[in-house]
């Protein structure tokens, strides 16, 4: 008589699963204590958090379903390269987060303009780019046209920063 293996079972994969099902309960405790009453579309404050704590629930015991019945199924091999992955490039890494840091930074003082164009260099250099003056100008032209879509169309105030004279000379702003 042959014995049959006993179903493979990582302890990842057990602790994500246990973790989506306890963040859905969660959300759906949290979703109990919001009132229910609606306007006049008799939907409340609590339907998109139930249904989202719902779903956590479904997806958490699905997945701990699997992996007490032998493992995620259809898995993708664990070595990157074997999957067609890049190799992990730090100076790109570093160019990307110098990006997010720079337009953080200069959001306010330098305006959203300036901030997405220095940003917009930052993340193609960090892509392999070396015209930063070319990339600069891309960026500024990308940022202007969606600072000029969100003040002139949407009339949503972004900030103009640096700028901002040039902008209120302009009627924009």
């Amino acid at each position: 008589m042959s014995r049959e293996a006993a179903p493979r079972r990582s302890p990842a994969e057990l602790a994500l699963s246990i973790g989506v099902l306890a963040l859905g309960v969660a959300a759906a405790v949290g979703t109990a204590m919001l009132p229910s009453h609606g306007g006049y579309a008799g939907i409340g404050p609590n339907f998109m958090p139930g249904v989202a704590g719902a779903g956590l629930i479904l997806l958490g015991i699905w997945l701990l379903y699997e992996v007490l019945t032998g493992g995620w199924r259809n898995m993708p091999p664990q070595d990157a390269e074997t999957r067609g992955e890049h190799a992990f490039h730090p100076g790109a890494f570093v160019w990307v987060s110098v990006g997010l840091f720079a337009h953080m930074a200069l959001i306010q003082t330098g305006g959203f303009v300036i901030a997405g164009s220095v940003l917009f260099a930052c993340v193609a250099r960090g892509f392999g780019s070396p015209r930063l003056a070319h990339d600069l100008a891309i960026g500024f032209t990308i940022a202007l046209a969606v600072f000029l879509f969100f003040a002139l169309l949407l009339t949503v105030s972004l900030p103009g920063g640096w700028l901002g004279p040039l902008f209120r000379l302009a009627g924009v702003e």
